[in-house]
């Protein structure tokens, strides 16, 4: 079904006329603002919008169809949250594991329907609390996990066969995984009822993050590793979630947010078939993750054209025959970046914007940010407002009683097919290059998102992109917000915990365990995920098995791009 040539000729004919009639005389009276409209990555918006934007040859079948059918522009599943409601998920962890406990057990207790779990900087770098490099880190940004002890204090009493647990974790997220694993075997729960997500996008990490440890080889075989034992031993388990949130963090803008997370994907994908698995056993289980940022409208577009763009691709250029490997699910959270120190307040306002754009843009899962991170890790007050602006979201707001309910908007659809177009080239690009990784050797990536973060920022300093309580509509008032402070005790705690677990487990069965994984790290493409879950089971902390990969491997040094 497509549009009537003569039908869109009159529809242009009389835009023409409205722009020479009625608006000419609006504008003889009042005044419109003079600077121009843009899309975030640098695109003239028009005043208004109509089905000739779109053109005589838009297809609604092939642009949009229904709700879980391709190309999934509607969304991944037929009835969307009439059937189900997206997962809330708020993303916590803090200090020890019994204090992240307490946390998780609050949220659950107040309506969350997910585990989010946040590591702090040791435990993502490979490094027990006890290493000289932890010192001043551990529990700050996320809860320290030294070995499987903490695990089976930080999941106590949450059974794992009953809810989704998501770990954003990336080099050392095999060892996680591993501890989870074993978590569950001890409640009784078997691998194949777990559900959840672990992050393990090594590849952001070069671009955005930097909480890389290995070469980017051998990283990209230990996450193929976990996609490919996943695939086999846990089939309800997301074992990847390709992030383009954090490359957003870092100054992308919308398209670019699209292209690199989806190019990261294909990167994964081919690495994983070159292994020798069929894209169809293990693509369906691979997940997304975005950011949703205050430009209201073009996020939600963003959202559509990403799962639009992502089944293109997995069934033109990987040939994929299964309808599951290509939907894009994904989760989003709101936008840390666009959060301000001055007026935190405001925040609220913004994070429910964000919230409300996502779930309009069909996300699976959704965290809020609470609207004191601007200055501190999140209180239990604050952190419940954001759990209710999803509530209120879901419950009051009537947005989810029908399955995309701005298709057809025509401003929708146009930006909806920009975005979709413009992410392709940068895509198409990159594939040129030699793929992802090529282009993040040269530095490409690094040096796109830099320049678009120069460009946001400089708009802000000039006073042409307005932040409210920063730039404008500033008050002289003081900040008063209730600061969470971490105990600087807890390092004390955590290496006491350490040298207690050295003196008690059986030290040899541990080292015959490292001797194994180092063997199978030393061999080509042996799948490493069984040696290191039996080197947890043994008690071998999160640094001794990652130190057996350094031997091996070595350790990652960023060059310097100019």
């Amino acid at each position: 079904m497509t549009f009537d040539k003569d039908a869109l000729k009159k529809i242009r004919e009389e835009e023409k006329r409205w722009e020479e009639t009625t608006v000419k005389q609006f504008l003889q009276k009042a005044q419109e603002r003079k600077e121009k409209f843009m899309t975030d990555d640098g695109f003239e918006i028009k005043r208004i919008y109509t089905p000739a934007d779109l053109g005589e040859n838009w297809d609604y079948m092939e642009k949009l169809g229904f709700p879980g059918e391709y190309p999934f522009t509607r969304g991944v599943y037929a009835t969307m949250y009439r059937g189900r409601i997206w997962t809330m998920r708020q993303y916590a962890g803090y200090a020890t594991a019994e204090e992240s406990n307490k946390r998780y057990k609050y949220l659950l207790s107040q309506g969350q329907t997910g585990l989010s779990v946040a590591f702090d900087l040791p435990t993502q770098l490979g490094y027990d609390s006890d290493h000289p490099l932890a010192e001043g880190e551990v529990g700050k940004v996320g809860v320290a996990i030294d070995s499987l002890w903490d695990m089976r204090i930080l999941f106590d009493g949450i059974p794992l066969d009953k809810v989704s647990t998501s770990m954003t974790i990336n080099s050392t997220a095999a060892n996680l995984l591993a501890m989870y694993i074993l978590v569950a075997e001890e409640q009784g729960v078997p691998q194949e009822k777990l559900r959840g997500t672990v992050q393990n996008d090594i590849l952001k990490e070069y671009i955005a993050r930097g909480t890389y440890i290995f070469p980017p080889q051998p990283s990209m075989r230990l996450t193929t590793d976990i996609i490919m034992y996943c695939a086999e031993n846990i089939p309800k388990w997301n074992p990847i979630s390709i992030s383009g949130y954090h490359i957003r963090e870092a100054g992308a803008n919308a398209v670019q947010e699209v292209a690199f997370t989806l190019a990261d994907g294909i990167e994964y994908v081919k690495a994983v078939i070159e292994r020798g698995m069929d894209v169809d056993k293990f693509a369906p289980r691979l997940s997304f993750f975005f950011a949703a940022h205050n430009n209201f409208l073009e996020e939600i577009a963003k959202f559509r054209a990403a799962r639009r763009l992502w089944a293109y691709i997995m069934k033109e250029w990987f040939n994929a025959k299964n309808p599951r490997s290509m939907m894009l699910r994904f989760h989003t959270q709101t936008a840390g970046s666009t959060l301000t120190a001055q007026q935190p307040e405001n925040n609220i306002i913004r994070v429910a914007i964000q919230a409300l754009a996502a779930v309009l843009g069909g996300t699976q899962s959704l965290h809020t940010n609470s609207y004191d991170e601007a200055l501190s890790l999140p209180t239990e007050k604050s952190v419940r407002i954001a759990l209710r602006t999803q509530q209120i979201i879901a419950y009051e707001s009537g947005v989810v009683d029908t399955v995309d309910p701005l298709g057809g908007a025509y401003y929708i659809e146009w930006l909806t097919d920009h975005i979709f177009e413009e992410a392709l080239k940068y895509i198409e690009k990159i594939q040129k290059m030699g793929g992802m990784m090529r282009a993040i050797e040269r530095g490409y990536i690094q040096k796109e998102i830099a320049e678009a973060a120069y460009k946001y920022q400089k708009e802000i300093e000039e006073g042409k992109r307005i932040i409210v309580g920063v730039n404008k509509f500033v008050t002289d008032e003081p900040i008063e917000v209730e600061i969470l402070k971490v105990d600087p005790s807890i390092r004390e705690k955590q290496i006491e915990r350490l040298k207690k677990l050295r003196s008690e487990r059986n030290n040899k069965k541990v080292e015959e365990a490292l001797d194994k994984l180092r063997n199978a790290a030393e061999s080509e493409d042996e799948n490493l995920m069984p040696y290191i879950i039996e080197a947890h089971r043994h008690l071998a902390t999160l640094q001794e098995v990652t130190d057996v990969l350094r031997e091996v491997w070595g350790e990652y040094r960023a060059p310097l791009i100019f």
